[in-house]
């Protein structure tokens, strides 16, 4: 964080949009995970699943996937651990590093992915990217994009 001798508050226009901002990603994530509690799932539990669904051979090691999700390795374990309870994910050690853990998709996982997906993208489509106009959904994209490049050089 830059260190001034003078705060640069927001002003008023600023301040009403980060509010928004506040407020409809809570909402709207709070709309998402509840929409996939009639699968079983929240909203964590899906993005586990589709991101060992995008992985070669629907794997990923632990610390990968967490590092994908931003996630504490202990959070992500512990919700690992639930996923596989229900036989949606398996842990397997790995082979080349004995540390190593992998994270794999199951069948099963697949298959309550592939019933999830297109209610979730119906309630992203009806939630957010239905309500902006092509060019402001781009904004949105290229401005996350920033802001996690600034946030991920540190």
């Amino acid at each position: 964080m830059t260190t001034t001798t003078e705060t640069r508050w927001l002003d008023a226009e600023q301040q009403v949009a980060w509010r928004a901002y506040l407020l409809g990603t809570a909402r709207l994530m709070a709309k998402l995970d509840d929409d996939l509690r009639q699968f079983g799932l929240g909203i964590n539990d899906y993005e586990i699943l589709v991101r060992l669904s995008e992985a070669p051979d629907r794997r990923l090691r632990m610390a990968d996937l967490a590092d994908r999700l931003h996630q504490s390795r202990s959070r992500l374990t512990h919700t690992v651990g639930r996923l596989e309870t229900a036989e949606l994910v398996r842990r397997t050690s790995c082979t080349s590093d004995k540390r190593g853990v992998w994270a794999e998709l199951t069948e099963a996982g697949l298959q309550l992915l592939e019933q999830a997906a297109p209610y979730h993208v119906e309630g992203v489509r009806e939630n957010l990217v239905d309500l902006a106009s092509t060019e402001d959904f781009a904004a949105i994209g290229r401005v996350f994009d920033a802001v996690s490049e600034h946030i991920g050089q540190r």
